[in-house]
């Protein structure tokens, strides 16, 4: 099967019919509008869950500010450049939304000195989980955003970022709920703006309904070009991956796990 051909039937499994009606110029006046639609978007959750230990709490009195995006900000002024935010320029910048408990950062900057990398998280308990994880490492290539990703997102330069996670976010099943998806016509105008050319996107799933919904958002975006030639391609981890916690807690319930690349057009 041609490579072209096997896009298409790949399509056709993952998206039917289905079509995102948000024209391309809507999508650009977004982009550029002057009222930022990120900038009071309300957060859903809890960002504190159960109560720190003395310790934890140390670790986010003390170490936490020499890594918190928001206090390098205080000297900053937008855009700003990703590098700008750490001692010394990186090879790279990688930034991760969402990311639990850290189990990729953990080790992702331990392995890869010549990469920044950047990751959110609104909530105190995953920040702390990382932070006991990472105490005793050389801190100068990661940072932390204790808030909503997109708000960061929107205070970064254009055409600066290598590579973008987005690793099981919250499904939001119910059809109401859908405005809340971190994937949407709106956000992907955003990474769009922020990833350089030939960047990739990397977003993964168990829940096969959120796969699809990711699948065609992306696939309709005209910045964005699915990857996968083969149904191996979306079923098998990238070179190098870490498997998280929660990824590998959904296997041995018996979920699949989907993983989607698009590469910045």
């Amino acid at each position: 099967m041609a490579i072209s051909d096997a896009h298409r039937h790949l399509k056709g499994i993952f998206l039917g019919k289905k079509q995102i009606s948000l024209t391309h110029s809507k999508r650009l006046s977004l982009m550029h509008s002057k009222t930022d639609p990120f900038a009071t978007r309300k957060l859903f959750g809890r960002k504190i869950g159960r109560r720190l230990g003395v310790k934890r709490q140390e670790l986010f009195d003390t170490l936490f500010p020499r890594i918190d995006i928001k206090e390098i900000l205080k000297t900053k002024e937008a855009p700003v450049h990703p590098n700008d935010l750490f001692e010394k320029p990186h090879k790279e910048i990688h930034i991760e939304i969402g990311f639990g408990d850290g189990d990729m950062l953990r080790q992702a900057h331990v392995q890869n000195r010549d990469i920044g990398y950047i990751g959110c998280e609104p909530f105190m308990n995953g920040v702390c989980n990382l932070l006991t994880a990472i105490k005793e490492n050389d801190l100068s290539n990661i940072r932390l955003w204790q808030d909503d990703a997109l708000v960061l997102l929107t205070q970064l330069e254009e055409n600066s970022v290598d590579r973008l996670y987005i690793m099981n976010p919250d499904p939001w099943p119910k059809k109401r709920h859908y405005k809340r998806r971190v994937v949407r016509p709106e956000t992907l105008d955003l990474f769009a703006k922020i990833l350089k050319k030939d960047a990739l996107l990397i977003m993964t799933t168990d829940v096969d309904d959120l796969a699809e919904w990711m699948v065609t958002q992306a696939s309709n975006h005209p910045n964005f070009d699915w990857q996968a030639n083969c149904q191996a391609d979306w079923q098998t981890p990238p070179k190098g991956w870490t498997q998280t916690k929660y990824e590998k807690k959904g296997i041995a319930a018996g979920r699949v796990q989907t993983y989607l690349i698009f590469k910045r057009q």
